[in-house]
């Protein structure tokens, strides 16, 4: 008896929901906020791996016109992956300088004792 859908070819989205979960994880359990930059980041590469994914067609070859080719492949997909990971780049490094901002505000990037620090303040 054949399986309807080969195991091999699940693999990726078993990768894409392991690391969408890992970092998920991390954002809602480390109160680090650089920790969480990274769990973020890992929740951000889940999700490129998953566009990947499911543009790739078995057999596609480049958008270049050729009579000899039947399939193509979209790029779209994969120009928007790149976009996607020259916004992730700036919005990590953003991230990033917060962080030292609130590090010389509060001298500490955990996230209870900035919020004690407030309450304390306040």
């Amino acid at each position: 008896m054949q399986l309807p859908v080969e195991i091999p070819g699940l693999l990726n989205y078993w990768i894409v929901i392991v690391l969408m979960m890992v970092g998920f994880f991390v954002v809602i359990s480390h109160g680090n906020l650089v920790k969480k930059i990274v769990g973020l980041n890992v929740f951000q590469v889940s999700v490129f791996v998953l566009y990947i994914t499911m543009s790739k067609i078995d057999g596609g070859a480049a958008p270049i016109l050729d009579d000899a080719i039947k399939n193509y492949s979209n790029p779209l997909p994969h120009v928007l992956i790149l976009t996607a990971i020259v916004v992730g780049v700036a919005t990590t490094a953003l991230g990033l300088a917060l962080i030292v901002r609130i590090r010389d505000a509060y001298g500490t990037i955990e996230d209870d004792e900035i919020t004690n620090q407030e309450r304390d303040d306040a």
